[in-house]
């Protein structure tokens, strides 16, 4: 029988290795973090020529150094897990710059299979590449694919099978750069003194060695916590001074020139290029319209505008009504039979109330949250994201804060978490504390559902000229927790982390039609989590809170002689300037320090109902349009999910900026959302 094989998908970002991902897996597809760290890992399941197949979606890099966890962790999976084959994806069109990563891959040794992606990319910029030419100077199979149409995918398969069937003795390649005698002579006394003092490596001897000569301070610092490795260093000390002497400038740039070098050779000897590939392409023609100095920044505005507009106006509009409506029967189904078979009405009041009413209040949105995601994908699909972050960055320096920044503030209106994690690309200890502390304050997809309720309730039948002013507030909304995130992100780089400018540089991807299949796995992938958690982490919240609701025995259950009365009541006050200081708003706000999604099935549970048409007409009646706004703002703003003060505190190494975080965006919630209820009053808006 034909052994089980596991394929680790390595390459750049932009070149195509998720459609790849995509086309082999489909929706067999499990997305979690890697052990000990919080990059994302994603791995799938296939089968070809009668094998089970493990696809690993290692995260895309650049290079195999160790400047950011994502290098680390690929680096990592490809020494140590031993995976049967890498399969090297490079983007067609830009060989010269991808085959860096690919020489770094076949120094560590390992069996490699080269995707040459996008070629109907390269084709359309008139670049000619000969295949069997740069697979023989690589000495590797070498298999031209185009994932987004399904190209080459199995000649691409067949070849990774057939190389991770191979015997190690039979291994396709022994790569190996020319780095000049001098280099391979203190290469070799390097090898010898790990072989000398008997360390045991988990890396390839030579591969290390080289990798110290680099002076790769995560390989150093590997070594050096080993035992017995005082002669290494002191060899390799001995060989650096030498070769500094011999070579003229520094090892590490004369290894970085050296690969330049041959990929430079083999560049030349197998890619030609007409004069026209170097023509202005359809992607460079619009973006100097979407990237211009004076333009990028408006164009980004109205196209977040529009997204929300459809967001709010058919995502919350008749697809929620019919989910609404199917859990308005759910409950009273239920409800009738319960009340049939006899049941306590304590019993009853678990099932219908926190179950059906609960769960079903925050689920009946989750037809606006696929809209979301939809948008979203297609947005990331087609290349649009990369601009946006692009456009961000121009405003970002020009207050003073790391281009990257806007990075995380854009992967944070997905997920704070997210939004959080990115910040470790950031090389500074500086700028990762301002963008990981200003993260909580973009408006995350979890947010939309409290949104959307209030809307409801007060917006959703109102129009501004031709728009729905529901569509409004929430880009509104969306526009303040940027512009909140900006002013603390200049305090904080002003006066709390002061250090040197840093400079960003982004490479933008060719603009892409979104393909169906990696538009609907991209969309599943982010909505299936927002059902997930409403089936558990929600569930849990409202089941809570429906015990405190009833406790002690003999209170009206959901009065405020009920525990969560009296805790939601201790609170109130503390909103009254906010316009909602009622302890079922106290309440909860609470809850949303657990899930934001649980302050809508929180309210269902207080109140009492089951039907979503029965809690917008209990919050029409517990709020006005301007204390809704207000507390709008407030859970925009304020502390965010315990999920991302916990990214807050492993990405930080402390608890105690887990603990500024949670004060500090209350604070500044508080203030913000007493100023829109006090100014609202002023100018008679109610």
């Amino acid at each position: 029988m034909s052994k089980d094989l596991v394929f680790a998908l390595a390459g750049n970002p932009n070149c195509g290795k998720t459609s790849l991902f995509n086309d082999l897996t489909g929706a067999k597809q499990h997305v979690g973090n890697w052990p000990g760290v919080t990059v994302e890992k994603k791995e799938g399941k296939m089968t070809a020529e009668g094998r089970n197949i493990t696809v690993v979606d290692l995260p895309g890099t650049y290079s195999l150094g160790a400047y950011s966890e994502d290098e680390v962790v690929a680096r990592d999976f490809i020494l140590k897990e031993n995976p049967d084959v890498v399969v090297n994806v490079i983007d067609a069109s830009n060989v010269e710059r991808n085959l860096y990563l690919t020489t770094q891959i076949l120094e560590t040794g390992v069996k490699v299979v080269l995707a040459l992606n996008m070629m109907d990319e390269a084709q359309n910029k008139n670049i000619k590449i000969e295949v069997e030419k740069l697979s023989k100077l690589l000495n590797i199979p070498v298999v031209p694919t185009t994932a987004v149409k399904g190209e080459g995918i199995k000649e691409l398969v067949i070849a990774a099978i057939n190389l991770g069937e191979k015997h190690e003795e039979n291994r396709v390649h022994k790569y190996k750069i020319d780095y000049g005698t001098e280099v391979a002579k203190h290469v070799e006394k390097i090898e010898n003194s790990f072989k000398n003092n008997n360390i045991k490596l988990e890396y390839p001897t030579s591969w290390t060695a080289i990798k110290l000569l680099e002076n790769d301070e995560f390989i150093k610092k590997y070594i050096h916590e080993k035992e017995n490795t005082a002669n290494v260093e002191a060899e390799l000390k001995k060989s650096n001074d030498l070769l500094l002497e011999s070579i003229g400038y520094d090892v590490d740039a004369f290894i970085v020139d050296k690969r330049y070098e041959f990929i430079g050779s083999v560049v030349k000897q197998s890619v030609k290029r007409s004069s026209e590939s170097n023509k202005k392409t359809l992607s460079d023609k619009i973006d100097s319209i979407v990237t211009n100095k004076w333009l990028g920044i408006p164009i980004f505005a109205i196209i977040m505008f529009v997204m929300y507009q459809i967001t709010m106006t058919i995502g919350n509009g008749i697809l929620t009504d019919l989910v609404g409506r199917f859990f308005d029967f759910l409950g009273g189904w239920v409800g009738n039979n319960l009340t049939y078979l006899g049941a306590p009405n304590l019993v009853k009041s678990f099932f219908v109330d926190a179950l059906i009413g609960g769960v079903g209040s925050v689920l009946g949105f989750t037809p606006m949250i696929i809209i979301m995601y939809l948008l979203i994908s297609i947005l990331e699909d087609s290349g649009y994201m990369a601009r946006a972050a692009y456009v961000m960055d121009r405003l970002m320096n020009a207050i003073g804060l790391h281009g990257k920044t806007a990075v995380s503030l854009i992967i944070g209106t997905g997920c704070n978490v997210a939004g959080v994690m990115s910040a470790r690309t950031l090389e500074s200890k500086k700028d990762r504390m301002v963008a990981i502390l200003i993260s909580p304050f973009m408006s995350c997809t979890a947010r939309l559902a409290i949104y959307a309720l209030f809307v409801s309730a007060f917006f959703s039948n109102t129009k501004i000229g031709p728009f729905n002013a529901g569509g409004i507030i929430v880009f509104g909304l969306y526009v303040l927790g940027i512009l909140v995130a900006i002013i603390m992100g200049k305090f904080f780089s002003s006066t709390v982390f002061k250090g040197e400018d840093s400079y960003f540089i982004m490479e933008l991807p060719p603009y892409r039609v979104p393909t169906v299949k990696g538009t609907l796995i991209h969309m599943w992938e982010k909505a299936g989590a927002f059902v997930k958690k409403a089936g558990t982490i929600i569930l849990a919240s409202i089941i809570l809170i429906w015990v405190l609701s009833n406790l002690p025995f003999g209170v009206a259950p959901g009065s405020k002689d009920s525990i969560v009365g009296m805790i939601g009541a201790a609170i109130a006050p503390l909103f009254v300037l906010a316009g909602f200081g009622t302890w079922q708003a106290g309440i909860a706000l609470i809850t949303g320090f657990v899930a934001k999604e649980a302050v809508v099935g929180t309210m269902a549970t207080i109140y009492g109902v089951e039907e979503g048409s029965k809690l917008i007409t209990a919050i029409h009646g517990a709020f006005t349009p301007l204390s809704a706004l207000s507390f709008m703002v407030f859970t925009l703003l304020y502390v965010p999910c315990v999920a991302t003060i916990g990214a807050i505190k492993r990405e930080t190494n402390s608890g105690k900026w887990a603990f500024i975080t949670v004060v500090y965006t209350c604070v500044v919630a508080w203030i913000t959302s007493v100023l829109v209820f006090q100014i609202g009053k002023l100018i008679g808006f109610n």
